[in-house]
């Protein structure tokens, strides 16, 4: 199993971002969680094998149809525990 912590900036909140990322992140079997941050970009935290993860990655470069996503940042990591499906964390 993978995991990727990522760091996705530019007008991605307000826009329906962490709840579009998890409808997507569920659809593909991920799991983790998606949460905005106080400087204004979204956290998110996938686990799953490496393709599917890949695909997710794709997603966060767009996300919803009123975000503008101006820069990702991945960091591959060691899985780190089991979660339970993916969710929205404050």
């Amino acid at each position: 199993m993978y995991q990727a912590h990522i760091l996705i900036s530019g007008k991605v909140q307000n826009v329906c971002y962490r709840v579009s990322c998890k409808e997507y992140a569920s659809s593909l079997g991920l799991k983790g969680w998606v949460r905005n941050l106080d400087n204004g970009s979204v956290e998110a935290l996938a686990q799953g094998e490496k393709k599917i993860i890949d695909r997710f990655i794709e997603w966060c470069k767009k996300g919803p149809p009123s975000a503008k996503v101006e820069e990702v940042k991945i960091t591959w990591q060691e899985a780190n525990g089991p979660f339970n499906g993916f969710s929205v964390i404050k």
